[in-house]
């Protein structure tokens, strides 16, 4: 099976190159804007590419004919969404369609990747069939996105998650696990919502939700996170806790206390029995993801 996936640079993109390179079942080619800044460059092929670029997103899916195209590459700074409307509509309306309108004519399968941000947070955590009325402008544009997929797309699965952690080859990217820790060690006292509720996904059960849905060609919406539903004030009391860390330097704040730009569903976290019966979808425990996440860092100080 022949697997094309966009924004191959970022967190679950260089985690999907790690289940597919090498693999003898499957051929990969990974795709992103400009090089290619993944450490192993063995075991697939690589492409640059602009997924906002019509022309270019028609022409890699006409010279490789994948069997299933995995979108990976959005724009998903929240509060950058917020102030650049146009930058976000491009990566996350625009180069839907053009995978969309490529997929189709190229017989590709295609996962989309979505979030919980859709949804308003008045209650969780939520099923597939929840209605989404998103409070930021990026969950209306990924709510949008996955409108082109459904309304447009002749074969598809959406897969949604939540709060997505770990780390990148270069550790070029931040996520509030990396941030709490990096904060805690060097004694700073950090201000950490309680009135916010997910169910925090590692990068890797991403991934394989990701594989999973491509292997089996599955149709429709999944929901695709880790299992253990917690606000954030206990994710990062979790993190300080895993770490031996001072949790006395966190303080509860709540969400009118923070001021970000963009608006947070209050409540999300997802119910996964459809992804375990129908795709086998398994995640890690949060505490199994810090141990995994722990293992990686102390792998990435030995070898730099």
């Amino acid at each position: 099976m022949k697997i094309l996936i966009t924004g191959s640079n970022g967190l679950l993109g260089q985690k999907l190159i790690d289940l597919y390179k090498n693999n003898a079942d499957n051929e990969l080619i990974a795709t992103a804007r400009g090089e290619n800044r993944y450490g192993d460059k063995n075991g697939y092929v690589y492409e640059s590419l602009d997924v906002t670029n019509e022309q270019e997103v028609s022409a890699i899916i006409e010279k490789h004919r994948p069997d299933v195209v995995i979108n990976t590459a959005a724009m998903t700074n929240v509060d950058a969404c917020e102030s650049d409307k146009e930058g976000c509509d491009k990566l996350n309306i625009d180069a839907v369609t053009y995978l969309v309108n490529a997929c189709n004519e190229y017989n590709a399968h295609l996962v989309q990747v979505s979030t919980d941000f859709i949804f308003d947070g008045t209650h969780g955590p939520l099923l597939e069939t929840e209605t989404p009325n998103p409070l930021s402008y990026y969950g209306l544009s990924k709510q949008k996105g996955e409108e082109v997929v459904i309304n447009h797309s002749k074969s598809w699965a959406i897969l949604r998650t939540v709060l997505v952690y770990g780390i990148v080859s270069d550790m070029s990217r931040s996520n509030i696990v990396l941030w709490a820790k990096g904060a805690l060690e060097s004694g700073k006292s950090i201000n950490v919502v309680s009135d916010q509720f997910r169910t925090p996904t590692l990068a890797e059960d991403l991934a394989m939700g990701c594989k999973l849905a491509a292997d089996r060609k599955a149709q429709g919406i999944y929901n695709i996170s880790g299992s253990d539903f917690m606000s954030v004030f206990d994710l990062v009391y979790r993190v300080a806790d895993f770490w031996k860390l001072d949790k006395s330097l966190l303080n509860i704040s709540t969400s009118e206390g923070i001021k970000q730009p963009a608006k947070r569903p209050p409540i999300t976290g997802f119910i996964l029995d459809k992804a375990r019966k129908e795709l086998g979808y398994n995640p890690h425990t949060f505490e199994q993801g810090l141990a995994i996440l722990k293992q990686q860092l102390e792998q990435h100080n030995t070898s730099n």
